[in-house]
């Protein structure tokens, strides 16, 4: 288990920032005292963010628009950040989309979409940052956002699946790679998260404009946790140096579930297929 870490005065870059569990695990962080160096695609909501969390006292540092799947621009920004300081202390990969589809239905551009920006943008980040962490050698934290979709085989989720279970991999290797350099690794695998995520979905095949989809994305929300409930679940996490952090208990319970019980695991799970492709037949198109 790793020491516990005070974020208060650290260093800590957020992607993802402009909204979500990105703009609510800023705020979280700069209410604790970390110097925020932030980035999202978004231009005009990033900076609107980076100003509410500054008239709000909170300390921002470097703010830069720009595509994580770039890493040209990635390794811009880190030199940006670098030029004020020699390493950050934390580093928080948030960013990300969604895409689902039964195999039949997906694009090619999905699958790439969704490799390209939920795995590859993570590791972009990384590179950019971790090996000055490293040399630095004063320990801090790497947080990567997966999903409870990179722990499980959920309904058309396996565009997104392939991103987030690869994103998986890579905290798995890196919690033992960085430890001995004191850098904890967080894997974060939320569940429901009522973010501007929901909105933007693409489900390959479906009306996603629809009263059916609608109803879905209705009952989804019901269930789902706030941003702001998840962002203090990650901080929490990082901050105690949790390995794998939940932001809702039932993700928690399948997981265990998963391990212990992998028949009935693998029978819920059928069940489960059966009656996610039920509830998005009328939404078809």
């Amino acid at each position: 288990m790793a020491r516990p870490f005070d974020f208060s005065g650290k260093h800590v870059v957020v992607t993802g920032a402009a909204s979500g569990i990105g703009r609510a695990t800023a705020e979280a962080l700069a209410s604790r005292g970390a110097r925020l160096h932030l980035t999202d695609r978004d231009r005009p909501k990033l900076l609107e963010v980076a100003a509410a969390i500054g008239d709000a006292g909170g300390a921002v540092g470097c703010v830069a628009a720009f595509d994580i799947r770039d890493l040209d621009q990635a390794k811009a920004f880190a030199a940006k950040v670098h030029a004020t300081v020699p390493q950050v202390d934390a580093v928080m990969n948030i960013a990300g989309v969604s895409a689902w589809g039964s195999v039949e239905r997906l694009e090619h551009h999905h699958w790439r979409d969704m490799v390209d920006i939920n795995l590859m943008g993570p590791i972009h980040m990384i590179e950019a940052f971790v090996p000055a962490m490293v040399a630095g050698g004063r320990g801090g934290r790497l947080v990567n956002v997966s999903s409870a979709a990179g722990l499980f085989g959920l309904p058309w989720h396996a565009a997104y699946s392939a991103s987030k279970f690869g994103l998986r991999g890579v905290s798995e290797v890196l919690r033992f790679d960085l430890a001995r350099h004191d850098i904890a690794v967080s894997l974060v695998c939320p569940g429901g998260v009522d973010t501007p995520l929901t909105a933007t979905v693409q489900v390959a095949g479906v009306d996603t404009s629809g009263a059916a989809f609608a109803k879905l994305q209705g009952r989804f929300r019901r269930h789902a946790v706030t941003p702001e409930q998840a962002a203090a679940a990650i901080v929490r996490g990082a901050e105690r140096g949790r390995y794998l952090v939940f932001t809702s208990p039932d993700i928690r319970a399948l997981y265990h579930l998963q391990r212990l019980a992998p028949h009935t695991y693998a029978v819920g799970m059928r069940m489960a297929n059966r009656a996610f492709v039920r509830a998005m037949k009328p939404a078809l198109s």
